[in-house]
């Protein structure tokens, strides 16, 4: 008899099991990773670990180190110019960081007292698990409360050849060769961070659009995000969707696809990847016949019963992470709302997960940091007239004797309330570093500083941060908001 099962072996189940075990439950975590379409398997850590954020971010400083040492001439230093970079080095040593953050989370559990199940988990009764391994041996648990923490998985268009010949950010990062011209499908945060480290990294690169960039984003900071992009090498097909994939005899794959006109074209890649969405993998959990609601058309599960933000129709299940509705799709999310989850059940505490004013990044080769509403939100939320938004274009001084990269979309957007507080709504930041940033500034946010307490703070010269406490210029003034240089 268990007092906590787990099901999924993420960030945030990881982080939720744990914290339960050092209050004295006796806990199990279940995590069993499917192959992808692909083929591609990895271990405990979920998708942040494995095919997500962890390897992003350091191909993602691959490709910003390639930027860097074509700088350094500006700066004295003498690059040879043959200099070429390794895909299959650079990938061994990414999977060989990962596969020690796969131990570490072993070792942890082992001695954090969390029984690890390698095995799938499904539902039986609420307070009954089935657990199925490798070798189809079944198991039942029997415990008082269940978490479900199972996450998300990429999704494929229904197409031609997709299924067969597509790959997706679950396979990319384990590529053992380099995936040559590629095609990206898609205008998320992950086709976007993906397209632009492969160009980065010298790879001709196209990323397909169907409609716009960074859905959910500030639209201003995603369309500035995609003129970077383009000036800077990355190929962009707009208005356009694949409707056909079919491997060549020479191994590359040929792409038909529609634009707005509805007129077809077709392209050759040597690789072709999906980065259209992710669907929450509940399907395999039996969670909808055990009486367990979910949103119709996402699966996930919806939270919110008894005033508790992670509890499900169920009273002892709750769901964290990527599986809850309505909730934002990041690890540091995960795996606060998962140590709180634990605090509450087993150790008095009332603390609830704040899921509002929640900074991210996005690691595209201009990087984009932010916190609170878009201006869209704001607007929609607030009204136009009651707004007052900052902001500047600013040259980096990193980048002030660099010439040969545009690095013009460098960009601040501060949104304030214009009636006194003035407190501010959100921060958005485009420029180097721009998550290191953000996370400081998101504290203030989050503790409804307004503008005032902004510009009275006094800067660091010179940094790129620096712009933001110098921000004077309103949209509703009409001046040009160029700076200088910081």
């Amino acid at each position: 008899m268990y007092d906590f099962v787990v099901i999924g072996g993420g960030s945030g189940g990881l982080a939720c099991a744990k914290e339960a075990s050092q209050l004295g439950q006796k806990v199990a975590v279940l995590d069993f990773v499917k192959p992808s379409t692909q083929g591609t398997k990895w271990g405990l850590g979920g998708t942040c670990v494995n095919v997500g954020c962890i390897p992003k971010k350091l191909i993602h400083q691959a490709a910003l180190l390639g930027h860097s040492i074509q700088d350094a001439k500006y700066y004295g230093w003498n690059i040879p110019s043959d200099i070429t970079h390794s895909w299959e080095s650079m990938c061994d040593n990414v999977q060989n960081y990962v596969r020690s953050l796969n131990w570490g989370h072993r070792v942890q559990l082992k001695d954090k007292n969390v029984e690890y199940i390698n095995a799938v988990g499904t539902l039986v009764d609420k307070h009954t698990v089935k657990t199925v391994d490798g070798k189809g041996k079944e198991r039942l648990l029997s415990t008082d409360n269940i978490v479900i923490a199972v996450g998300g998985r990429p999704r494929l268009p229904d197409i031609p050849g997709a299924l067969q010949y597509s790959i997706t950010s679950d396979d990319l990062f384990w590529m053992t060769k380099p995936p040559g011209k590629t095609l990206v499908v898609g205008a998320s945060y992950i086709a976007l961070e993906c397209g632009g480290f492969l160009t980065g990294l010298g790879f001709d690169t196209t990323v397909m659009v169907r409609s716009i960039l960074l859905r959910g984003f500030d639209q201003q900071m995603a369309n500035h995000i995609g003129d970077y992009m383009s000036n800077n090498g990355t190929k962009f097909l707009r208005e356009c969707i694949p409707t056909e994939i079919k491997k060549t005899s020479t191994g590359q794959y040929s792409v038909t696809y529609s634009d707005k006109n509805k007129n077809t074209h077709n392209d050759m890649f040597d690789t072709v990847l999906m980065a259209v969405g992710r669907n929450a993998v509940t399907g395999s959990v039996n969670l909808e016949n055990i009486g367990v609601e979910l949103d119709t058309t996402s699966k996930k599960v919806i939270g919110g019963y008894k005033n508790n933000s992670e509890r499900s129709s169920i009273d002892n299940i709750y769901a964290i992470g990527d599986v809850l509705y309505n909730k934002p799709e990041l690890t540091p999310v995960a795996i606060k709302a998962g140590k709180l989850l634990a605090q509450r059940l087993f150790n008095n505490q009332t603390q609830a997960m704040d899921y509002q004013n929640v900074p991210t990044t996005v690691f595209t080769p201009i990087e984009y940091g932010c916190v609170g509403l878009s201006e869209e939100s704001a607007v929609e939320k607030f009204g136009e007239e009651n707004l007052e938004i900052y902001h500047a274009f600013y040259k980096p001084l990193e980048y002030a004797m660099v010439t040969e990269r545009d690095v013009s979309q460098c960009y601040i957007k501060l949104i304030c309330e214009r009636q006194s507080p003035h407190t501010v709504l959100g921060l958005h930041l485009l420029g180097p570093n721009a998550g290191e940033v953000i996370q400081g500034f998101s504290v203030a946010v989050r503790n409804g500083i307004s503008y005032e307490g902004i510009i009275n703070t006094v800067g660091i010269h010179p940094t790129c941060a620096e712009e933001i406490v110098k921000l004077n210029i309103s949209k509703r003034s009409g001046l040009d908001p160029t700076v200088t240089g910081c």
